[in-house]
């Protein structure tokens, strides 16, 4: 097979959005200006907050308003990022950003709206898909019983789905999004076996069909990557487990190797460290062992003496940095995998929705982000992007 024919995707949950106005703004300033430096199509990958979501569903001219400015600005969109349920850009987001989990009535009710204004804005004869949090992260609180409630919920959303699909004609899926240190953050150990439970109890519900069309994955490149995983192995356990692939984040995480002797790269890192998003890190040690830490601190990056952490060969750390980028400095990314990760995606039976994700760049550390716009470094993004398919296609 090939790449999705679709237009390439960027997130936009990289740009502030409590109202639908404030949306239609960063579409208008940011968005319609990536896509005219980008020489390319392109799609816009809207993220709609719960606030947002409820005023588009109450106000018809308010949905019309947002599909207008998509057309205006030669904009298509055809996935959603329902991960943030709340205000993805206040002071401090970290592990609020999986609440509330897939045990809430208000996780799948959001998701169902989500779903209801992704069937107004598809264009003609695609298919929809909509990102969400991976149940719930380890570190919230969560029921004895969360993981059947999760289950039961998604079954009840993809029922749902079927029958937007039989009333509207549009066929939207659900992408669970796996990331480190939550529910499902190991494709092997979290991913494959939970979505066995999952189909276990669809099937004796007599809805298996239904829940294998409309629940599937969310592959981000830069989550997978940051647990050393072999991506093209993930991709193909997910594959052989008649798990679908609904949507893939083309991402970079940022490695440190050999932490304890690299000063510089240290030093690097420590500008990285910053309030508003969860990084977590994880360390491989000399005899393939990895060990994990739930956020990046200055403390750890910079503890005299050394702990064992420091003596890994080498970190990875969910901080999403440019697509285009193979080093920064003194430190490098993940860019092999992402590469590795298209590869396979490529050899699937169908296309997977292809998305670019770094919404960090309001909290990179300064330097091009100082003299360049941002619009200029999302289209640079973008075009590198498409380079890459083209090189693997």
């Amino acid at each position: 097979m090939s790449f999705s024919s679709l237009p390439l995707s960027y997130c936009t949950n990289v740009h502030p959005g409590k109202t639908v106005n404030e949306v239609i703004n960063g579409l208008s300033v940011h968005t319609a200006e990536v896509r005219k430096q980008l020489d390319a199509p392109m799609a816009a990958g809207l993220w709609l907050c719960r606030s947002v979501v409820s005023e588009l569903l109450k106000d018809k001219e308010a949905l019309e308003r947002l599909a207008q400015t998509l057309w205006q600005h030669d904009l298509c969109c055809y996935t959603l990022n329902a991960f943030p349920f709340g205000d993805f850009h206040s002071e401090r987001v970290k592990e609020q950003v999986y609440l509330p989990d897939w045990t809430s009535n208000d996780r799948l009710n959001y998701t169902k709206d989500c779903a209801r204004i992704l069937a107004e804005l598809l264009p003609e004869g695609s298919e929809g898909s909509i990102s969400t949090v991976p149940l719930g992260g380890r570190m919230n609180p969560t029921a004895p019983d969360f993981q059947a409630i999760c289950f039961h919920n998604l079954i009840l959303l993809a029922k749902w789905l079927k029958e937007l699909h039989a009333g509207t004609g549009r066929l939207i899926r659900l992408a669970i999004e796996p990331e480190p240190l939550c529910e499902m953050s190991s494709i092997p150990k979290d991913a494959v076996p939970l979505f066995r439970s999952l189909f276990e109890m669809a099937e004796a519900l007599g809805e298996l069909p239904c829940v294998q069309e409309h629940i599937g994955l969310c592959f981000d490149v830069c989550h997978q990557a940051v647990v050393f995983e072999d991506v093209m192995t993930s991709i193909n356990q997910i594959v052989s487990s008649d798990i679908r692939i609904n949507k893939v984040h083309i991402t970079n995480a940022i490695e440190l190797q050999n932490p304890s002797e690299n000063a510089a790269g240290r030093e690097a890192l420590v500008s990285y460290v910053e309030p508003r998003y969860l990084h977590q890190t994880f360390a491989r040690m000399s005899d393939g062992s990895v060990v994990n830490r739930l956020d990046l601190t200055a403390e750890d990056i910079r503890r005299e003496p050394s702990d064992s952490f420091l003596q890994a060969e080498t970190w990875r750390v969910h901080f999403h940095v440019p697509v285009y980028a193979d080093q920064l400095g003194p430190l490098k990314t993940t860019r092999p995998d992402l590469r590795a990760a298209l590869q396979a995606i490529r050899e699937l039976e169908y296309s997977p929705h292809l998305e670019v994700e770094t919404y960090t760049w309001p909290v990179m550390p300064d330097g091009d982000t100082a003299t360049v716009s941002l619009s200029a470094q999302i289209a640079r993004e973008l075009a590198s992007a498409y380079d890459l398919l083209r090189e693997l296609s």
